[in-house]
């Protein structure tokens, strides 16, 4: 069946009331759509179809036509772990880093893309990666491009939530989104690791949190090497030694250098049609950029090109300038 043959079914059923069956055509599309590396749109639908399930549940048993749908306790608690399942359109494209920082990240993704062959010679697979550096240097872009490059599925972990005041709680909601993860060979991505990873050492600690931390280090050794974690820092400094050590790559994302600068203008730039008038203008603008991270020259270049927009009557014309002063103020505040 195409795509279009399951969308008829799906509003003939709806229409007429026909749950089973329109359950049984969700399901199918949803295999359908995963076959055809739709993954956003199976995503999408698996999330409608549960939340449909679960509106009707009672006692955890939703009952459609003659079936029996069982709605787990364990399911409940993984959509509250987990911010969002993405899969990603980023590539290395979209990265703006520094070339030895691209290349280990390159060689992160050949280990993932050859791996049948690694194991074939008993090699093993890097599947731990620590992006650290300053804020907004590109650690959750890397994340969403590597997710991109290797087309699988990325589980984005809601820390807030995992972290509980409960005894051992903490310890039980990793290990649920490990094995979840596992189960489908998806990217767990964990910002803020330092958060958990350097619970062990707080002196007002009284077990439970060097407990966390020993529940990680067994989550990391007992990980199947398809699947892969990516953890992100701000304070890399903070994280236990020994979990340190469980990662195979530490790659850190620094504050862009003045050819990096030119390279975001240039990146932001390509798909508007506006540009910076003159050379010197540009090059002033790069040295008032000095010292700031990528994510805040391209929040200051996108609200410059805003508010330029505003001085035009006619956006159609052919050289639409950014007007410099205007975004050299905005980097001025920012220092």
């Amino acid at each position: 069946m195409s795509q279009s043959s399951y969308l008829k079914d799906i509003a003939k059923y709806g229409l007429e009331n026909e749950q089973e069956k329109l359950v049984e055509v969700l399901n199918e599309l949803i295999e359908y759509s995963k076959k055809s590396r739709r993954i956003n749109l199976a995503l999408q639908l698996q999330s409608i179809l549960k939340e449909g399930l679960r509106a009707n549940e009672s006692k955890g048993l939703v009952v459609v036509g003659s079936k029996k749908y069982f709605i787990r306790e364990d399911d409940r608690l993984l959509d509250e772990l987990i911010i969002e399942k993405i899969t990603s359109d980023y590539r290395f494209d979209n990265l703006v880093c520094s070339p030895s920082t691209k290349n280990e990240l390159v060689l992160f993704t050949k280990e993932h893309e050859t791996i049948n062959m690694l194991q074939q010679f008993n090699l093993p697979v890097s599947n731990k990666l620590l992006l650290y550096g300053p804020s907004g240097c590109g650690k959750t872009l890397a994340s969403y491009v590597l997710a991109g490059e290797l087309e699988r599925i990325m589980y984005v972990v809601n820390l807030g939530a995992v972290v509980s005041s409960r005894l051992g709680e903490t310890s039980k909601n990793l290990s649920r989104i490990f094995k979840k993860a596992a189960s489908e060979d998806c990217i767990i991505f964990i910002d803020e690791f330092d958060s958990i990873g350097k619970l062990r050492d707080y002196s007002q600690d009284h077990g439970e949190m060097k407990r966390v931390v020993n529940t990680i280090l067994q989550l990391f050794d007992y990980m199947p090497q398809r699947t892969i974690l990516i953890a992100a820092t701000n304070q890399v400094d903070m994280i236990d030694e020994a979990l340190l050590r469980r990662f195979e790559y530490k790659i850190l994302l620094d504050l862009p250098d003045e050819s990096q600068i030119y390279a975001i203008i240039d990146v932001t730039l390509q798909k508007t049609p506006f540009r910076i008038k003159s050379k010197r203008e540009l090059e002033q603008v790069v040295r008032s950029c000095r010292g700031l991270s990528y994510f805040i020259i391209q929040k200051t270049l996108i609200t410059a090109i805003k508010r330029s927009m505003y001085n035009f009557k006619d956006l159609s014309q052919k050289n639409l300038f950014i007007d410099t002063s205007i975004w050299k103020d905005l980097i001025s505040k920012e220092k």
